[in-house]
């Protein structure tokens, strides 16, 4: 009788901890995804009349970009993709993958979710960007066709895992809205220091 009543107790017992994960499953799948709103202006709205502007889909061209606005004393902003960019999406050896395609297809104009809202207090405009397949992103191509830049000096930066930046900051000047200066970009390391980065905006004559 004692083992009857030991093996109920146990199927019992079974039962109630087979309920709790199903319930425990359901509940994760019924569980709303959480939405953000996107900025609509710089990070940093301060008087300053340069803007340091990136798009990083991985942190590397984000802590070249941060570096930089301390360095030149300048706001910072952030390139949001309406939809981001997953580890699959960057994978160059599959050729079917997001980035891949878009970069591919010299048309490709990812969308945005976030806008500068006070663009027109700046006089220069640092773009930061990875290199993907030797190019530019395309998202940067939407963002250079998104503000009208004339009168404006812009100067493109950006970090690669193994090219330089090529002829992307020429590509940008070339699709860019309105008549802007754009200076020689250069590649840099996402450590670089910010003694380095001032050097050599000032060796372009971007700053004294």
């Amino acid at each position: 009788m004692k083992k009857l009543l030991v093996v109920l107790t146990m199927f019992a017992a079974a039962l109630l901890v087979t309920a709790c994960g199903g319930n425990a499953a359901q509940d994760t799948k019924a569980a709303p995804a959480k939405t953000e709103t996107a900025s609509t202006q710089t990070t940093a709205a301060t008087d300053s009349k340069t803007l340091v502007v990136y798009f990083s889909a991985q942190g590397h061209t984000k802590q070249l970009a941060e570096t930089t606005a301390k360095a030149l004393g300048a706001d910072l902003a952030e390139i949001i993709p309406a939809e981001p960019y997953t580890a699959h999406d960057l994978d160059y050896k599959d050729r079917t993958t997001r980035a891949t395609v878009e970069q591919n297809d010299p048309a490709a104009r990812p969308a945005i979710a976030n806008k500068i809202g006070n663009m027109a207090q700046y006089d220069t405009v640092v773009i930061a960007y990875p290199i993907w397949w030797a190019q530019e992103p395309r998202i940067v191509d939407t963002f250079v066709e998104s503000y009208d830049f004339t009168g404006k000096t812009l100067v493109p930066i950006c970090t690669s895992g193994g090219s330089d930046i090529g002829r992307s900051g020429e590509a940008l000047a070339t699709i860019a809205r309105g008549a802007a200066t754009w200076k020689a970009g250069k590649l840099f390391s996402p450590t670089a220091s910010a003694d380095e980065i001032a050097a050599y905006f000032k060796s372009i004559g971007v700053t004294k």
